[in-house]
């Protein structure tokens, strides 16, 4: 039977050429860095969690290019969170940690994009983070590099820039999740398929940015993430 309408799929450029890969589903990683666990409150090594955000949430941003995102409404406390972002390649559920790279299509440079008041609100009164973490152009997302070209990503640097200034920095070794570990703890509790994207968690330093700032940010081997805040 066709659709009523057509809706557009959300799709991320693959770098080195003009293949698209679509975007099925987004998941997050919570406090997978120690030092930004406790900027928010937390300490030790807590089981892994996740909240997701809609596909269409992703703005790509093509290499050498400067992205534009909207400032949301409803936050006086807009903040930013480099990360690093597994692109899955191969589908499956119950994935042993040992054969979890298998899995990965490639890696892209992301942000997870937080209307922090929001979602510490939502947080006190035990509701759910949404408003907070899952609205519109809250995932800005550079290309996607296959895993082919980078091989399997285990250490680097992640850093991130507001108008030049650094506001973040990190290294992948510093994950308190590795990333094998992360997809065979999410595959536990979804199937994961070809066209989910994770976001595997933020170093600390996270911070508030408005209307105007110009953040870039990167991970070492992935290049540049560059997006302006109109």
């Amino acid at each position: 039977m066709p659709y009523a309408f057509s809706v557009p799929q959300a799709a991320v450029p693959i770098a080195g050429g003009n293949d698209l890969f679509p975007v099925r589903r987004i998941y997050c990683v919570g406090r997978n860095y120690a030092e930004h666990a406790k900027e928010m409150g937390f300490t030790g090594r807590e089981p892994p969690f996740f909240f997701c955000k809609p596909a269409d949430a992703v703005v790509p941003v093509p290499e050498n290019a400067v992205g534009e995102v909207a400032f949301p409404p409803m936050t006086a406390n807009y903040q930013h969170e480099i990360e690093l972002v597994v692109a899955i390649g191969e589908g499956g559920s119950n994935i042993p940690v040992d054969r979890a790279d298998a899995h990965i299509f490639g890696y892209a440079v992301g942000l997870d994009m937080t209307r922090r008041d929001l979602q510490l609100a939502l947080r006190e009164m035990g509701r759910p983070w949404e408003l907070g973490k899952a609205f519109d152009q809250s995932a800005p997302i550079g290309p996607i590099h296959r895993l082919g070209e980078t091989g399997v990503m285990e250490r680097g640097a992640i850093w991130l820039k507001v108008n030049g200034v650094e506001k973040q920095r990190g290294e992948l070794t510093e994950l308190i999740w590795s990333i094998p570990e992360v997809i065979s703890n999410l595959s536990e509790y979804f199937t994961l398929e070809p066209g989910d994207l994770i976001f595997t968690g933020t170093p600390s330093g996270v911070g508030k940015v408005q209307g105007g700032d110009v953040l870039v940010g990167g991970v070492d081997g992935l290049g540049e993430l560059s997006v302006k805040l109109l």
